[in-house]
């Protein structure tokens, strides 16, 4: 099965995630399909926090693709303004 969900990276107690899309049996951090995005708690007031490629979030999902539940409540939250298709 194929899952929209976040992979960590970033620097120890500075997290950075990507919203990827991967296969639901490999590792968190592992090899993905696609980035459609990304998730940075840490930005600071002038940086932007989250951004993603709506169109390709919306393709995933018709080809079947589960959106995990941080994921989904990431969309929802800053739902208003993604990404520019480039």
């Amino acid at each position: 099965m194929v899952v929209i969900r976040l992979a960590r990276g970033g620097a120890k107690k500075r997290p950075f995630f990507n919203l990827v899309v991967a296969d639901s049996k490999r590792a968190r951090d592992g090899r993905f399909i696609e980035r459609i995005g990304f998730y940075n708690p840490k930005a600071s007031a002038g940086q932007e926090a989250f951004r993603y490629q709506a169109e390709r979030l919306t393709y995933w999902q018709s080809k079947g693709a589960q959106i995990s539940d941080t994921a989904a409540r990431l969309v929802k939250q800053f739902g208003a303004k993604p990404a520019p298709a480039a």
